[in-house]
Formats: C-alpha cells, sequence, structure tokens
C-alpha cells in the first residue's frame, strides 16, 4: 500500500484544500467523505491563507525590488564619502590644512586612514559626522572648503541613501510581518489537511478493492506515493487473482 504525502509547500497545501472542497461542493450532503462543520472550515480559512500568501509574496517583490536602487544609492554614498576623507588627507598632506582639522570629522588627528564603510550602520554614521564636520570647520575659521567632491555632492548621495535606506527597512519589516501570517496560516492548513485525509480515507475504508479506495480518496485530494517496485508487485499481485479466478 503506497503511503499518503501530506503538502509541504504553500502551493500543495492551497491545492489540497481547493480539491477537498470542490468534491465536496459537488455531492450531496449526506454523501461527502468528511463531515459539513470541516466543509464549512475550509471555505473560511481558504480564502484568508490564499490572500496572505499573495500579500507575501508581493511583500517579497517589493523589498527586492527597492534592493537593487538600494545598492545602487549606498555604494555611491559609500563612494562619496570615502573620497571626500581621501581629499581632505590630500589637503593636509600638502599643508593646505593643519591635521588638527580631522578632529572636527571625528577622526583621529595623526592618522590618514579611511574608516570602514561596509556597513549600512557606517555610512549612516560617517556620513552624518562628515557633513557636520564640514559645516563646524568652516564656522571656526578652519579653512576653505574641500572640493572634488563637494560637502554639497556627498550631502546630495547621503540623503539619498539615507532615504531609501528608511524606504528598504520599512519594505523588509512588512515582508517579514507578511511571512509571518502565513506562517501562522501555515500551521491550520497543515492541521486541516490532515483531519480532511484522515476523515476521507476513515469514509472510504469500507471499500475492499485497494486501488479502488485509492483512487476514491485521491479525488478529494489525497496523494499517494509508491515505494520503490511497488507498482510492480501490485500488478502482478492482481494478475495472479485474474487467473485464480478463471481457474473457478
Amino acid at each position: 500500500m503506497p503511503y499518503r504525502r501530506l503538502p509541504n509547500t504553500d502551493a500543495a497545501r492551497i491545492r489540497a484544500l481547493k480539491a477537498a472542497l470542490k468534491k465536496g461542493q459537488n455531492l450531496e450532503l449526506d454523501t461527502i467523505a468528511y463531515p459539513f462543520p470541516l466543509k464549512q472550515k475550509i471555505e473560511f480559512f481558504l480564502p484568508k491563507f490564499e490572500v496572505a500568501i499573495v500579500n507575501s509574496r508581493l511583500a517579497k517583490e517589493k523589498q527586492f525590488d527597492n534592493s537593487q536602487k538600494f545598492s545602487e544609492y549606498a555604494k555611491k554614498a559609500r563612494l562619496y564619502i570615502s573620497h571626500f576623507i581621501q581629499v581632505l588627507n590630500f589637503c593636509i598632506a600638502r599643508g593646505e590644512l593643519k591635521s588638527s582639522a580631522r578632529t572636527f570629522y571625528g577622526l583621529e588627528e595623526n592618522s590618514s586612514k579611511v574608516p570602514s564603510l561596509l556597513t549600512e550602520q557606517d555610512l549612516l554614521q560617517w556620513g552624518e559626522k562628515i557633513i557636520a564636520g564640514e559645516q563646524n570647520r568652516l564656522s571656526n575659521g578652519g579653512g576653505n572648503p574641500i572640493y572634488c567632491p563637494s560637502i554639497a555632492l556627498v550631502k546630495v548621495n547621503y540623503e539619498n541613501f539615507k532615504e531609501n535606506y528608511t524606504r528598504q527597512k520599512q519594505f523588509q519589516n512588512n515582508s517579514a510581518r507578511e511571512s509571518g501570517n502565513v506562517a501562522q496560516y501555515r500551521d491550520e492548513a497543515d492541521a486541516l489537511v490532515l483531519e480532511i485525509w484522515n476523515e476521507v480515507e476513515q469514509y472510504f475504508e469500507g471499500v475492499k478493492d485497494e486501488e479502488q479506495r485509492r483512487y476514491m480518496c485521491e479525488e478529494y485530494g489525497l496523494v499517494y506515493v509508491f515505494r520503490r517496485g511497488e507498482k510492480e508487485k501490485i500488478r502482478k499481485r492482481k494478475e495472479a487473482e485474474s487467473i485464480t479466478l478463471k481457474l473457478f
């Protein structure tokens, strides 16, 4: 006898529930292989589960679409902040600015090392420091503005990054929330499918012919998987039974 394979994907769960519901809708109430209250449960649950899956997919798509734009904004912000710090160091190396100018930006006075800008938090932190630092330096008579890139260009690219960082976080939160909703419905779907399949198999357990019983159950969406060589064994057994009947 093949074994049942319960659905393990959302698409398979939807198929199983729809198959059971469709079969139940085409029969009289007293001939359905599972109780009427269970049919009502499916009718109430299935639309909510489908909507949750659609919302989760849309949220993930929005997150993915925005992530490509966000990556470009982050790349540009990283480039402009890094170049600004490098130009600052060049100005100090040429004697145009004193090494103490670095302290306006939160940098070590005697180090020309560019800080790490790998993470989003690094970019947020150093973008704020560089923009505020340039304004403070100029306000305190710390020399001429730095160009190529100017702080205006740094600020534009930093603000673009910051704005899209907030948007991307919102998309991520939405995606996580919708995925969580689907996960909650998934447990309920599994319980419903299991209950339906148990009821259907119990309803048809009196059917003696194994193949006919399996076919009747499959009409309600049950999925059976044959073990290796099992189909061949069933075929040979049926041939033997047929020969026995002919002899008598």
